[in-house]
């Protein structure tokens, strides 16, 4: 499914209110799986301002949409005949890949602190035994400093059922940073319980859950615009919503012209590659003749004679036997030999003195017979071979850092593209529901057939909203386009409402 719907209305008493509702309405006939879409609390402004705005972020959400899908087009270009991975190459949100890794290095740094621990804490007891003294009392792993060099507060050792059932609220598993665990439930069937009793360190297991979380949602598009998280680090709420559309804008424009740069480049790399490609698989009327000449087909250092290379049809042949020696005076007579041909074409040698070149050129054509332009030089054909080659080599150096640069930027731009949807909802919303900021944004995922159906309902839900609709009745539609918020007739709805296709490019 690559087509969801992101839309927001306003809380009732609460914005949990509002979810339940909507998840109520829609869970009866499994009309929608619904997500709930974050927005934090951004700055206002005025109503101007906003008003404003809402135009501007209606371009802005066009262009980041077209360089996204720009990007992930172009990458599958690059792929060519590896296209077939394209989807496995379009991302989002690549940062969780590092942070599982990072957190993975973290927990083995831990490890490698237990065992260090164990082995000090064998040897001591060894050597209190070995002078009949008691065994001195060690720091516990987890609880004492000498045990978690990385600080902070540890986290309780369960030592009773209850302390475990306090840790293990989680389907038996340790707890870890996520709220809504429910995309985590095939892990759970090999990610094993802690057991009740014995010591163990809770904060290694943590980090053992958390990781399979991230290794579980990292990634996907689908995954990362039901999961959506506003990145804080990029776009600073605290910003006004104009400079975080700046900000967007800024790097999504930067993101198209480097693109534009990067492709024109391997564009021209690639370009002269097929050309030269051509040269050697096409026709013999245009192909390149040095890899099927030989040094032993040419008389070369002659003061009066030369060899010439003669493109004969194949229909042809016969006559070309029977009568080259005939063309014009001056011609070696059995000095003729079928280097190759192909399927229309065969390419013939043929040796005469100097004198008459061009006069043998000149009949030749009038005989369909055409002689190719052809200097046998040995440093010349090696110099186009090594062309060749070196063409080649270029282009396998620049395809991994494009891909790569691809990927990374894909990501990029499909980030902004949810966070310039994100801002839209909020513009709207305000505009629409008013203050203060109350309104619950949801992704809906509509089921197969059932779009008409969702609607219908959506409608009987918010039906309220649209006051228009209320004092026309039946004219609700005739008077759509004067809400002044920029919808036409077949696209306005008395809630808040944007379509988004997360399919970037067309089904292979």
């Amino acid at each position: 499914m690559s087509e969801y719907w992101l839309i927001s209305a306003p809380g009732d008493k609460t914005c949990q209110q509002t979810w339940d509702t909507l998840n109520n309405a829609t869970k009866s006939g499994n009309l929608s799986v619904n997500y709930k879409f974050p927005i934090p609390d951004l700055k206002v402004g005025t109503l101007d301002q906003l008003v404003g705005l809402s135009d501007d972020l209606g371009k802005l959400d066009t262009f980041v949409e077209t360089v996204t899908r720009k990007v992930a087009q172009y990458l599958g270009e690059v792929l060519e005949d590896q296209r077939d991975k394209l989807h496995e190459n379009l991302m989002a949100n690549n940062k969780l890949v590092a942070n599982s890794q990072n957190r993975g290095s973290k927990r083995h740094d831990k490890y490698k602190v237990g065992q260090i621990f164990n082995i000090t804490k064998s040897k001591i007891k060894d050597a209190a035994r070995s002078a009949c003294l008691p065994s001195p009392t060690l720091p516990t792993p987890g609880i004492d400093s000498y045990a978690d060099p990385g600080g902070g507060e540890p986290p309780p050792t369960p030592t009773s059922p209850v302390a475990d059932s306090a840790y293990s609220d989680h389907h038996g598993c340790w707890p870890c940073e996520h709220r809504d665990h429910s995309d985590c439930e095939a892990s759970h069937q090999s990610h094993p319980s802690q057991p009740s009793s014995g010591r163990s360190s809770p904060r290694w297991e943590d980090d053992d859950c958390e990781e399979r979380h991230h290794i579980l949602t990292q990634g996907d598009l689908p995954t990362y615009l039901t999961r959506f998280q506003w990145d804080m680090a990029k776009y600073p709420i605290k910003q006004s919503l104009r400079n975080i559309a700046d900000i967007i804008s800024k790097q999504v424009g930067q993101i198209d012209a480097d693109l534009k740069v990067k492709s024109s480049a391997y564009n021209s790399l690639k370009g002269n590659l097929q050309n030269l490609e051509k040269k050697q698989t096409g026709s013999l009327l245009t192909r390149n003749l040095a890899d099927l000449v030989k040094k032993e087909h040419f008389i070369l250092d002659s003061e009066y004679l030369t060899t010439l290379l003669v493109i004969v049809p194949k229909s042809m042949f016969n006559d070309w036997n029977a009568n080259y020696e005939k063309i014009t005076n001056m011609i070696v007579p059995r000095s003729t030999q079928l280097i190759h041909q192909d399927n229309d074409y065969g390419l013939y040698t043929v040796t005469l003195f100097k004198k008459v070149v061009d006069e043998f050129k000149l009949h030749a054509r009038e005989r369909k017979f055409i002689v190719r332009e052809f200097s046998y030089n040995e440093a010349d054909l090696a110099a186009g071979k090594n062309e060749i080659t070196k063409l080649v080599t270029d282009k396998k150096k620049q395809f991994g850092p494009l891909v790569r640069w691809l990927k990374v930027n894909f990501s990029e731009c499909f980030c902004a593209w949810i966070h310039v949807k994100a801002l839209r909802v909020f513009v709207e919303s305000v505009l629409r529901y008013g203050l203060p900021v109350n309104f619950q944004a949801v992704v809906m995922v509509p089921a197969r057939k059932s779009f008409k159906k969702l609607r219908d309902v959506l409608q009987q839900l918010y039906a309220h909203l649209d006051h228009s609709a209320q004092q026309h009745g039946q004219n609700a539609q005739d008077t759509a386009e004067l809400a002044g918020l920029g919808f036409g007739q077949s696209e306005y709805f008395p809630y808040v409402f944007y379509k988004i296709n997360i399919e970037m490019v067309d089904k292979i």
